[in-house]
């Protein structure tokens, strides 16, 4: 079991790291305000958008177990935290899973 974990680990970890790598090869052409990059971008935000609203709205795992509301409540506090970190990603990250953890708790 142990070694089966460790392939998985090196195997993802390989794949993460190879695309970032090609990405930052094909990445040194392209100019940040080009339409192909802004594109991409839009791309990844969206992405991320509907993955969040996926956790969000239909759950699995733990997470099924806790109130609508509740995590409703948690992603627009963690909004408002995001913003008044001035777009720092950490903050709100950190902040929405011990704020989950309590409320998941306690109410």
């Amino acid at each position: 079991m142990t070694g089966s974990v460790l392939i998985t680990i090196l195997v993802t970890s390989f794949a993460t790291y190879l695309s970032r790598f090609l990405g930052v090869l094909s990445a040194e052409k392209i100019k940040e305000t080009s339409k192909i990059f802004r594109w991409f971008n839009c791309l990844a935000y969206s992405t991320l958008a509907a993955l969040i609203a996926r956790i969000v709205i239909f759950p699995s795992g733990t997470l099924s177990e806790v109130d609508y509301l509740v995590r409703l409540i948690v992603v627009i506090l963690s909004i408002i935290v995001f913003y008044l970190t001035r777009k720092n990603i950490v903050y709100p990250t950190l902040f929405s899973a011990i704020i989950l953890a309590l409320f998941s708790s306690y109410i």
